[in-house]
């Protein structure tokens, strides 16, 4: 896995004060992304160990909520493994701490994933230019959900995801 980097202290990036890797590679290429720089999975650095090192020294302290995931998208097939591995190991070295992950796709298409049973809040859906809206938390445009992972996995009566208390359209 490649990535561009590790922001330290993020308020925008989810709840609380957080910890971001912004991963290489996207497939989804969203007009207008702010992010665009990520989307070629051979750009960036390798996530070697010193990066390993830097973003558990980082998530460790006691005043960081967590972790994001973002990019680039996490679940480019360049990086999903080695995000899920990750998630998994800090889901067990640091269980206090929330995951979050950004992502083009939908959660239709990727609830059964076994990486979202390690992630806390998902935002979902490719960026649209058209429904943007700066007022909206933690997602660019309104077709965007900030989902529940939890409590959408455990709900068994078939109806759509769980928005989490953040999610405002």
């Amino acid at each position: 896995m490649r990535y561009h980097n590790i922001t330290k202290d993020d308020m925008l990036n989810g709840d609380g004060l957080r910890v971001v890797l912004w991963v290489a590679g996207c497939s989804h290429c969203c007009r207008e992304c702010h992010n665009p720089v990520t989307w070629d999975p051979n750009g960036g650095l390798l996530f070697d160990e010193a990066a390993h090192k830097e973003l558990f020294e980082l998530l460790a302290r006691p005043y960081i909520s967590g972790v994001t995931f973002s990019g680039g998208d996490p679940l480019h097939p360049a990086n999903r493994m080695s995000v899920r591995n990750l998630a998994a190991e800090i889901r067990e070295k640091l269980p206090e701490k929330t995951i979050w992950l950004y992502t083009g796709d939908v959660w239709e298409h990727i609830k059964k994933d076994p990486l979202m049973q390690y992630i806390d809040v998902l935002v979902d859906g490719e960026f649209h230019r058209n429904e943007q809206d700066a007022k909206l938390m933690w997602k660019g445009s309104r077709n965007q959900r900030v989902i529940d992972v939890r409590k959408s996995l455990a709900q068994t009566d078939g109806y759509g995801p769980v928005l989490h208390c953040g999610d405002y359209a």
